[in-house]
């Protein structure tokens, strides 16, 4: 049975002919009759109650609930942060702030850098801080600054912050004792952009589908993506008794790696995780369990479709490219008790070829194989390790 919303004329039609059933005669139609006015201004009524109640209907699922706030008898309520708070997964990853380790030249060692100096960077045009005042006693200082504004207006927060070592920063406000150049040394806290509605969506559809079990592998993944800018766990059985090897993969936007292959950083508060709670609480990981935080790493291949036949072979190339990309791309380990069927830890010529095929059939066309190859060794059925990604280089049409 669907449930499909009546228009409002044929809630009039049905409100007229109750009506005329009950008073067992005929309503003029006359468009001023009273009973014709009555019967529309009480079908605007239901429709909006229909609106309503559709709208309830979809706040009952996480995949349809919606993320923004909402009045409800004179309560406010986001219905997406509602169940996240319900399953336990919290409220959505705001934006954190880029930190950076920076290296001021001493021009006159005298007195001390203030604390909240201005920095500013020409290349993404953010505004970095300095945390705390740093004595000017040696030819070169270290300080830490934070991210603070941008120039869209915007408090600096995401990856717009994210440096690389040997950038230039400039002091906004010119201090003699110190040159008005400083180069980055290094990024302390990569900053990551707010979670979008999608992921956070994921985040708490996961919870639902594994509920954490006191040390149990799937926990791993929970706890590890409690970290901004992860959007993958695969934890295994180390061969070392009373280990457990954990592999991250984390957003391009955030790792800077267009292979999702996690920073330093990231690593380091994956790991944080897997043992503290964001109440700093040491209950996660068991006591008995040692924990290695691993990036994933991504094996490349090479497509070849071979004797592709269309009316306009140039339009459906890039078509067959992306899904290729995709396919390889959407690859990922299976770990037992962890991950969600179906599985996708096998790349398969039949399987790509198939749709490709697809393609090619909704524009008239059609191919005579396609083949895989890894390292220029022509596979049949390649089957992903621990930790193992894929990826494609390059689709070759022969």
């Amino acid at each position: 049975m669907s449930l499909e919303q009546p228009t409002t004329k044929e809630v009039s039609d049905n409100i007229l002919s109750q009506l005329q059933a009950t008073l067992n005669q005929s309503i003029p139609l006359l468009p001023k009759s009273f009973l014709m006015v009555l019967a529309k201004s009480l079908a605007a009524v239901y429709q909006i109650l229909y609106k309503y109640g559709g709208f309830i209907f979809l706040q009952m699922f996480v995949q349809s609930a919606q993320d923004e706030k909402t009045e409800v008898n004179g309560k406010i309520i986001n219905p997406l942060v509602n169940w996240g708070l319900l399953v336990g997964v919290g409220y959505k990853r705001a934006a954190t702030a880029a930190e950076l380790s920076v290296t001021v030249t001493v021009d006159n060692q005298v007195g001390n850098l203030p604390a909240n100096s201005q920095l500013l960077s020409q290349s993404n045009g953010v505004t970095y801080l300095t945390l705390g005042a740093v004595p000017l006693d040696a030819e070169t200082v270290t300080v830490t600054c934070i991210a603070s504004a941008d120039s869209s207006g915007g408090t600096g927060a995401g990856t717009i912050g994210n440096l690389e070592p040997g950038a230039v920063l400039t002091f906004a406000n010119p201090i003699p004792q110190v040159n008005k150049d400083a180069l980055v040394d290094s990024q302390l806290v990569t900053g990551a952009d707010a979670e979008s509605t999608e992921l956070y969506r994921k985040r708490i559809l996961d919870r639902f589908q594994l509920r954490p079990q006191g040390g149990a592998p799937q926990d791993y993944l929970l706890w590890g993506l409690d970290t901004e800018g992860i959007i993958n766990i695969y934890p295994y059985k180390s061969d070392n008794p009373g280990q457990v090897k954990t592999y991250a993969e984390a957003t391009t936007a955030s790792s800077g790696s267009a292979d999702g292959i996690p920073t330093q950083a990231q690593l380091e508060a994956v790991s944080e995780n897997l043992e503290y709670t964001k109440e700093g609480l040491a209950s996660r990981r068991p006591i008995s369990a040692l924990s290695t935080v691993l990036p994933i790493y991504r094996t490349p291949f090479t497509v070849e479709v071979i004797g592709v036949d269309a009316p306009d072979v140039a339009a459906v190339e890039p078509l067959i490219e992306t899904q290729c990309e995709n396919y390889f791309l959407s690859r990922e380990p299976y770990i037992f008790g962890v991950s969600i069927p179906p599985r996708k830890d096998r790349i398969s010529p039949q399987e790509l070829g198939g749709q490709v095929s697809e393609i090619l059939s909704a524009n008239n066309g059609y191919f005579q194989e396609l083949v895989i190859r890894e390292n220029n060794i022509q596979q049949t059925l390649y089957q992903l390790g621990e930790g193992e990604k894929s990826k494609v280089t390059s689709v070759v049409f022969l």
